[in-house]
């Protein structure tokens, strides 16, 4: 790992995340985090938005089903990953890079919501614990957490939901 570029994001979804298999059978969970700076504007007296950091995510394996079975569009969450560049021809024949987070370590933000923990059985390492681990969200705590009205972090009434 020495030498790549480690990032931890927070944000929200801007879509449920979308799970597939790859033609080698392994699972792949896409999604996109948008993270948008808040700064004090001394002449207003308000906390005004900065321009949104829009950062596509993939997670891999038993991660990719967990993220897909747990997470959904709106959702706060905290990812840590690796920074990864590719290059590829696109439909129109033009060269395009991109840059991608493959998520390392993600799960809710507890800032403005709460969640229960399930631990999933599994057969791979997962961090530490043999047996293996990760986040199972029930359906009644999927809804889109909410920031107290005087938080100056929260998002501004009628702002649309990424």
């Amino acid at each position: 790992m020495a030498g790549e570029t480690v990032i931890t994001i927070v944000g929200n979804l801007t879509a449920d995340p979308e799970l597939r298999t790859t033609s080698a059978g392994a699972q792949v969970a896409s999604f996109t985090i948008a993270s948008t700076p808040r700064s004090w504007n001394r002449n207003t007296g308000q906390f005004e938005d900065g321009q949104a950091l829009f950062l596509r995510c993939s997670a891999w394996r038993d991660m990719a089903e967990h993220c897909a079975n747990s997470l959904a569009k709106g959702m706060r969450v905290i990812a840590q990953g690796r920074l990864t560049q590719r290059s590829y021809e696109a439909k129109d024949g033009t060269q395009r890079t991109v840059v991608e987070l493959q998520v390392d370590e993600i799960g809710p933000s507890l800032r403005y919501a709460t969640a229960q923990v399930q631990k999933m059985q599994s057969g791979g390492y997962q961090g530490g614990n043999a047996n293996g681990g990760g986040y199972q969200q029930p359906q009644q705590a999927r809804q889109q957490p909410q920031a107290p009205a005087d938080d100056p972090w929260g998002a501004p009434a009628g702002e649309p939901d990424f």
